[in-house]
């Protein structure tokens, strides 16, 4: 049951060229950076990222996908990330563009067994009709682009069919964790964290703060130990180092 391993190194060791990692964070908050510098030092690409967004800051999956390491993503938002945009218009990355409720119920629906269900997000537009660029030619031409979806009425409603998402691995960060791998998240990074979580096959989780067993209050745990296989306790400056994407100063 103690599922602590040593360091973020040995935590995705066995993460093989082209897996398909679910990862959690919006943003700058919640991100697992730790773990995606482990996965960056070991070199492995062609990798089908799962994610809200692809970093922000040249930091999170920033980093992966600077050094080309990051094939294909399925995400919500780009934002301002220029190297994305250059990356996805010059043909280089194949991306799918996901409303970003669908991609969070995708990402739950996947990790408790259901294959697919149905959400009006998206009816009557290119997400259910098809034709979405989910790879550019370098040209300014697609190559590739989004399938049509099944298209369903209920109660005078149509609905668009979605699919659950299941990936070979998942990098999440917690603010709490115990050695069985029950986890607690703060604030904001209870996001895409919990989801992604449960939707990686083999989920590896980061932690600021590492307790034991019964520490933490069953009705506190934001995603229970079954969902993880892998624990890693930050040190207290990796825990510490967050940054901040938008300052503001008042009058």
């Amino acid at each position: 049951m103690d599922k602590v391993v040593a360091t973020a190194a040995e935590a995705v060791a066995d993460v093989p060229e082209g897996a398909s990692l679910a990862v959690g964070g919006f943003g700058l908050s919640g991100v697992p950076n730790v773990l995606i510098g482990a996965l960056y030092e070991r070199g492995v690409g062609g990798l089908s990222v799962v994610s809200n967004n692809c970093g922000a800051m040249e930091s999170g999956l920033a980093v992966l996908l600077a050094a080309g390491r990051i094939a294909r993503v399925t995400g919500s938002y780009i934002g301002a990330n220029k190297e994305f945009a250059r990356q996805y218009l010059a043909g280089e990355l194949e991306v799918e563009l996901i409303p970003q409720g669908t991609l969070a119920e995708r990402l739950r629906a996947g990790g408790a067994g259901i294959p697919a269900f149905y959400t009006p997000a998206g009816v009557g537009t290119q997400v259910a009709e098809g034709g979405l660029p989910w790879r550019y030619d370098g040209t300014g031409s697609v190559a590739l682009a989004s399938p049509a979806k099944e298209v369903r009425e209920f109660d005078g409603t149509e609905y668009v069919l979605e699919h659950g998402i299941r990936t070979d691995f998942a990098l999440v960060r917690a603010a709490r964790g115990d050695r069985h791998g029950n986890l607690v998240f703060s604030k904001s990074a209870r996001n895409f964290n919990p989801l992604a979580a449960m939707a990686g096959k083999v989920t590896v989780a980061e932690v600021e703060q590492l307790v034991e067993p019964g520490e933490i209050d069953p009705d506190a745990v934001h995603l229970p130990g079954i969902f993880v296989q892998r624990v890693v306790a930050l040190t207290p400056e990796q825990a510490a180092d967050k940054k901040i994407e938008q300052r503001t100063v008042s009058s």
